[in-house]
């Protein structure tokens, strides 16, 4: 399931990232605004771009985007989050899009956090429960302007599930000399 929602988020985030097109809705915000999904209330508190994150480096070419973000569950029930809820997406290609370090981009397997503050790949969130952390993302180095998706999937039977909303947050992340730990 969770490689098939990952491939229907990248879709959405290529129509998005480009025009707005087709019979889906989507909300957009900013740094600091809450986006109100079906199931749970998400805010991009702050981002930044960095070349050391707990000790990780990036690869030769890119950079660590660092993004701090709270998720309060609205749902009538505890939900199961995702690492891979929040796709970043940047420029117009196809290929302009990453999920955080805790998800391994040719399997999909979850992968240990690096620091105190990285949410894992998967946790719960009960009825009402508010959690903030991080999210870090492996970059083009001289990228500053991207975007995190979350597309609503309601489970209907079938292994892709049935899409809802789609939700953008659009940001230019600032450069940070310190690391996160």
């Amino acid at each position: 399931m969770k490689r098939g929602f990952v491939l229907m988020l990248a879709a959405a985030m290529a129509l998005g990232m480009t025009a707005c097109g087709g019979g889906e809705v989507s909300s957009e915000g900013r740094i600091g605004d809450t986006m109100e999904t079906y199931f749970f209330d998400f805010t991009i508190d702050s981002a930044s771009l960095t070349g050391e994150y707990a000790g990780r480096t990036p690869e030769p070419g890119n950079a660590l985007l660092v993004v701090e973000v709270t998720v309060k569950n609205t749902y009538r029930e505890s939900i199961e989050m995702y690492d891979t809820d929040f796709q970043l997406g940047w420029g117009d290609a196809e290929e302009d899009y990453c999920y955080p370090i805790t998800t391994d981009p040719e399997t999909y397997e979850e992968l240990e956090p690096v620091g105190e503050a990285q949410l894992p790949g998967t946790y719960q969130l009960a009825v009402d429960e508010e959690r903030t952390g991080e999210l870090v993302y492996e970059v083009p180095a001289g990228q500053a302007d991207f975007s995190i998706g979350y597309l609503e999937i309601f489970e209907d039977g079938t292994e892709e599930g049935d899409t809802g909303d789609a939700y953008f947050v659009y940001f230019t992340a600032r450069e940070d000399t310190a690391a996160s730990v």
